[in-house]
Protein backbone atom coordinates (compact mmCIF):
# COMPACT_ATOMS: atom_id res chain seq x y z
CA UNK A 1 0.00 0.00 0.00
CA UNK A 2 0.90 3.38 -0.93
CA UNK A 3 2.29 6.07 2.22
CA UNK A 4 -0.86 8.76 3.04
CA UNK A 5 1.08 11.24 1.57
CA UNK A 6 1.21 9.95 -2.16
CA UNK A 7 -2.54 8.40 -1.79
CA UNK A 8 -3.21 12.08 -0.58
CA UNK A 9 -1.01 14.06 -3.46
CA UNK A 10 -2.80 11.67 -6.10
CA UNK A 11 -6.95 12.94 -5.21
CA UNK A 12 -5.60 16.59 -4.48
CA UNK A 13 -4.37 16.18 -8.31
CA UNK A 14 -7.94 14.74 -9.00
CA UNK A 15 -9.65 17.07 -7.32
CA UNK A 16 -8.23 19.37 -8.87
CA UNK A 17 -9.52 17.81 -12.62
CA UNK A 18 -13.08 17.52 -11.62
CA UNK A 19 -12.40 21.44 -10.08
CA UNK A 20 -12.01 22.74 -13.33
CA UNK A 21 -14.83 20.50 -15.02
CA UNK A 22 -17.01 21.60 -12.23
CA UNK A 23 -16.32 23.64 -9.44
CA UNK A 24 -19.62 23.14 -7.72
CA UNK A 25 -18.75 19.55 -6.80
CA UNK A 26 -16.00 20.10 -4.35
CA UNK A 27 -15.35 16.95 -2.27
CA UNK A 28 -18.66 15.26 -2.96
CA UNK A 29 -17.35 14.51 -6.37
CA UNK A 30 -14.39 12.63 -5.56
CA UNK A 31 -16.84 10.35 -3.01
CA UNK A 32 -19.08 9.89 -5.99
CA UNK A 33 -16.93 9.40 -9.17
CA UNK A 34 -18.14 6.16 -9.45
CA UNK A 35 -21.98 7.12 -10.02
CA UNK A 36 -23.52 7.65 -13.66
CA UNK A 37 -25.35 10.36 -12.06
CA UNK A 38 -22.63 12.48 -10.78
CA UNK A 39 -20.88 12.72 -14.68
CA UNK A 40 -24.53 13.35 -15.89
CA UNK A 41 -24.76 16.59 -13.74
CA UNK A 42 -21.08 18.08 -14.74
CA UNK A 43 -21.16 17.44 -18.38
CA UNK A 44 -24.87 18.82 -18.18
CA UNK A 45 -23.73 21.87 -16.24
CA UNK A 46 -20.50 22.68 -17.87
CA UNK A 47 -22.31 22.20 -21.68
CA UNK A 48 -24.94 24.52 -20.02
CA UNK A 49 -22.22 27.32 -19.59
CA UNK A 50 -21.11 27.81 -22.81
CA UNK A 51 -21.91 27.62 -26.37
CA UNK A 52 -19.32 26.23 -27.74
CA UNK A 53 -18.10 22.32 -27.25
CA UNK A 54 -14.01 22.65 -26.22
CA UNK A 55 -12.92 18.91 -25.18
CA UNK A 56 -12.01 18.57 -21.52
CA UNK A 57 -8.63 15.77 -20.93
CA UNK A 58 -7.75 14.64 -17.58
CA UNK A 59 -3.89 14.83 -17.24
CA UNK A 60 -2.79 15.53 -20.59
CA UNK A 61 -3.78 15.02 -24.65
CA UNK A 62 -3.35 12.65 -26.91
CA UNK A 63 -0.08 14.26 -28.01
CA UNK A 64 1.65 13.28 -24.43
CA UNK A 65 0.90 9.64 -25.52
CA UNK A 66 0.77 8.65 -29.25
CA UNK A 67 4.45 7.83 -29.09
CA UNK A 68 2.82 4.89 -27.06
CA UNK A 69 -0.23 4.47 -28.78
CA UNK A 70 0.30 4.43 -32.32
CA UNK A 71 3.52 2.47 -32.82
CA UNK A 72 1.60 -0.40 -30.85
CA UNK A 73 -1.17 -0.02 -33.10
CA UNK A 74 1.21 -0.45 -36.10
CA UNK A 75 2.56 -4.06 -34.63
CA UNK A 76 -0.77 -5.43 -34.35
CA UNK A 77 -2.39 -4.26 -37.42
CA UNK A 78 -4.00 -7.29 -39.71
CA UNK A 79 -5.17 -7.27 -43.29
CA UNK A 80 -8.00 -8.96 -43.07
CA UNK A 81 -10.05 -6.79 -40.60
CA UNK A 82 -9.65 -3.33 -38.63
CA UNK A 83 -8.16 -3.45 -35.24
CA UNK A 84 -10.65 -2.94 -31.91
CA UNK A 85 -10.01 0.03 -30.06
CA UNK A 86 -11.79 0.93 -26.93
CA UNK A 87 -11.14 4.41 -25.44
CA UNK A 88 -12.57 3.91 -21.58
CA UNK A 89 -14.68 6.06 -19.83
CA UNK A 90 -14.17 8.50 -23.03
CA UNK A 91 -15.95 11.77 -21.17
CA UNK A 92 -15.22 14.60 -23.42
CA UNK A 93 -11.14 13.94 -24.35
CA UNK A 94 -10.59 14.02 -27.74
CA UNK A 95 -7.94 10.80 -26.99
CA UNK A 96 -10.12 8.34 -29.37
CA UNK A 97 -11.19 10.55 -31.88
CA UNK A 98 -7.51 11.48 -32.09
CA UNK A 99 -6.44 7.81 -32.62
CA UNK A 100 -8.97 7.55 -35.27
CA UNK A 101 -7.68 10.66 -37.25
CA UNK A 102 -3.93 9.74 -36.69
CA UNK A 103 -3.45 6.21 -36.85
CA UNK A 104 -2.97 4.78 -40.37
CA UNK A 105 -3.49 1.71 -40.24
CA UNK A 106 -7.56 0.53 -40.18
CA UNK A 107 -9.02 1.05 -36.76
CA UNK A 108 -12.82 1.01 -35.31
CA UNK A 109 -12.69 3.29 -32.06
CA UNK A 110 -15.46 2.69 -29.90
CA UNK A 111 -15.42 5.12 -26.88
CA UNK A 112 -17.09 4.71 -24.43
CA UNK A 113 -18.74 5.90 -20.95
CA UNK A 114 -21.21 6.20 -18.02
CA UNK A 115 -22.83 9.35 -19.30
CA UNK A 116 -25.61 9.61 -21.93
CA UNK A 117 -24.78 13.63 -21.93
CA UNK A 118 -20.99 12.70 -22.41
CA UNK A 119 -21.55 10.47 -24.80
CA UNK A 120 -24.16 12.92 -26.79
CA UNK A 121 -21.95 15.49 -26.86
CA UNK A 122 -19.19 13.58 -28.37
CA UNK A 123 -21.27 12.58 -31.01
CA UNK A 124 -22.89 16.36 -32.23
CA UNK A 125 -19.49 17.36 -31.93
CA UNK A 126 -17.40 14.16 -33.92
CA UNK A 127 -21.26 14.85 -36.81
CA UNK A 128 -20.05 18.40 -36.47
CA UNK A 129 -16.64 18.72 -37.52
CA UNK A 130 -16.65 15.64 -40.05
CA UNK A 131 -13.31 14.27 -38.53
CA UNK A 132 -11.97 12.79 -41.00
CA UNK A 133 -10.14 9.00 -40.60
CA UNK A 134 -6.21 8.55 -40.84
CA UNK A 135 -7.57 5.24 -42.82
CA UNK A 136 -10.13 5.30 -45.12
CA UNK A 137 -11.20 1.95 -43.46
CA UNK A 138 -11.72 3.32 -39.65
CA UNK A 139 -14.59 4.00 -38.05
CA UNK A 140 -15.36 5.88 -34.80
CA UNK A 141 -18.43 5.37 -32.53
CA UNK A 142 -19.46 6.73 -28.98
CA UNK A 143 -21.40 4.69 -26.86
CA UNK A 144 -23.02 5.02 -23.11
CA UNK A 145 -21.92 1.66 -21.52
CA UNK A 146 -20.95 0.95 -17.73
CA UNK A 147 -17.39 -0.20 -18.24
CA UNK A 148 -18.03 -2.85 -15.58
CA UNK A 149 -20.27 -4.64 -18.39
CA UNK A 150 -18.14 -4.66 -21.06
CA UNK A 151 -18.75 -8.34 -21.82
CA UNK A 152 -22.75 -6.26 -23.04
CA UNK A 153 -21.11 -4.83 -26.11
CA UNK A 154 -17.66 -6.29 -26.37
CA UNK A 155 -17.45 -10.43 -27.42
CA UNK A 156 -14.30 -12.55 -25.18
CA UNK A 157 -11.27 -12.02 -27.15
CA UNK A 158 -12.75 -9.67 -29.47
CA UNK A 159 -10.49 -6.25 -28.77
CA UNK A 160 -6.91 -5.47 -29.19
CA UNK A 161 -6.33 -2.12 -27.41
CA UNK A 162 -8.03 -0.65 -24.85
CA UNK A 163 -6.94 2.69 -23.51
CA UNK A 164 -7.74 3.97 -19.78
CA UNK A 165 -6.94 7.38 -19.26
CA UNK A 166 -7.84 8.38 -15.77
CA UNK A 167 -11.31 6.17 -15.10
CA UNK A 168 -9.33 3.65 -12.80
CA UNK A 169 -7.70 6.73 -10.92
CA UNK A 170 -11.67 8.13 -10.56
CA UNK A 171 -13.06 4.95 -9.18
CA UNK A 172 -9.85 4.13 -7.03
CA UNK A 173 -10.65 7.45 -5.34
CA UNK A 174 -14.33 7.18 -4.99
CA UNK A 175 -15.73 6.16 -2.05
CA UNK A 176 -17.67 2.92 -2.80
CA UNK A 177 -15.32 2.49 -5.96
CA UNK A 178 -12.63 0.12 -5.51
CA UNK A 179 -14.96 -3.15 -6.40
CA UNK A 180 -15.83 -1.64 -9.30
CA UNK A 181 -12.21 -0.53 -10.17
CA UNK A 182 -11.59 -4.31 -9.89
CA UNK A 183 -14.74 -5.47 -11.99
CA UNK A 184 -13.56 -3.28 -14.90
CA UNK A 185 -9.80 -4.52 -15.04
CA UNK A 186 -11.49 -7.98 -15.20
CA UNK A 187 -13.88 -6.93 -17.91
CA UNK A 188 -10.72 -5.65 -19.64
CA UNK A 189 -8.96 -9.42 -19.86
CA UNK A 190 -11.93 -10.80 -20.44
CA UNK A 191 -12.98 -9.09 -23.69
CA UNK A 192 -8.56 -8.41 -24.99
CA UNK A 193 -7.51 -10.94 -27.43
CA UNK A 194 -4.88 -12.65 -26.62
CA UNK A 195 -2.04 -10.30 -28.05
CA UNK A 196 -3.96 -7.00 -26.92
CA UNK A 197 -3.34 -4.67 -24.44
CA UNK A 198 -5.14 -2.32 -21.99
CA UNK A 199 -3.25 0.47 -21.08
CA UNK A 200 -3.74 2.19 -17.94
CA UNK A 201 -2.31 6.29 -18.20
CA UNK A 202 -1.97 7.75 -14.22
CA UNK A 203 0.09 9.84 -11.91
CA UNK A 204 -0.49 7.46 -9.08
CA UNK A 205 3.18 5.92 -8.31
CA UNK A 206 4.39 2.38 -9.37
CA UNK A 207 4.52 0.75 -5.66
CA UNK A 208 0.67 1.49 -5.32
CA UNK A 209 -0.49 0.98 -8.66
CA UNK A 210 1.63 -2.52 -9.63
CA UNK A 211 0.78 -3.89 -6.36
CA UNK A 212 -2.90 -3.42 -7.01
CA UNK A 213 -2.69 -4.47 -10.75
CA UNK A 214 -0.71 -7.43 -9.64
CA UNK A 215 -3.27 -8.35 -6.98
CA UNK A 216 -6.35 -8.19 -8.94
CA UNK A 217 -5.08 -9.38 -12.10
CA UNK A 218 -3.06 -12.56 -11.07
CA UNK A 219 -2.75 -14.16 -14.74
CA UNK A 220 -2.22 -11.20 -16.68
CA UNK A 221 1.45 -9.86 -17.23
CA UNK A 222 1.91 -6.44 -15.86
CA UNK A 223 4.56 -3.43 -17.25
CA UNK A 224 5.19 -0.26 -16.51
CA UNK A 225 6.97 2.86 -17.85
CA UNK A 226 7.26 6.91 -17.64
CA UNK A 227 5.00 8.68 -20.10
CA UNK A 228 7.01 11.61 -18.49
CA UNK A 229 6.96 15.38 -16.12
CA UNK A 230 3.74 16.89 -17.76
CA UNK A 231 2.69 19.98 -15.76
CA UNK A 232 5.19 19.02 -12.67
CA UNK A 233 3.35 15.56 -12.28
CA UNK A 234 4.88 12.54 -13.33
CA UNK A 235 2.60 10.20 -15.33
CA UNK A 236 2.71 6.52 -15.72
CA UNK A 237 1.63 4.36 -18.82
CA UNK A 238 0.89 1.05 -16.81
CA UNK A 239 0.67 -2.04 -19.21
CA UNK A 240 -1.64 -5.02 -18.87
CA UNK A 241 -1.86 -8.52 -20.88
CA UNK A 242 -3.92 -11.21 -21.07
CA UNK A 243 -0.82 -13.30 -22.36
CA UNK A 244 0.58 -15.86 -19.55
CA UNK A 245 3.83 -13.96 -17.70
CA UNK A 246 6.86 -14.89 -19.11
CA UNK A 247 10.32 -14.45 -17.96
CA UNK A 248 11.39 -11.27 -17.85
Amino acid sequence: MAPPSKWFWTSCRIFSACFRLHSSLSSEMIENMDKKATWDRVYADRSSKTSTFKNFEWFFGFEAVQNLIVPLLLTEARPEAPLQVLDMGCGTSALGPSVYQRCPVPVRVTCVDISAVAVRLMQEHARAEAVRPGNRSSQLAFLELDCTQLHKRFGPTSVDLIVDKGTTDALLKSKDGKRSAALVLKQCLKVLRPSGSLLQFSDEDPDARLLWLETEARAARVEVQEVGDLGGVCYYCYGVSPRPNVQR
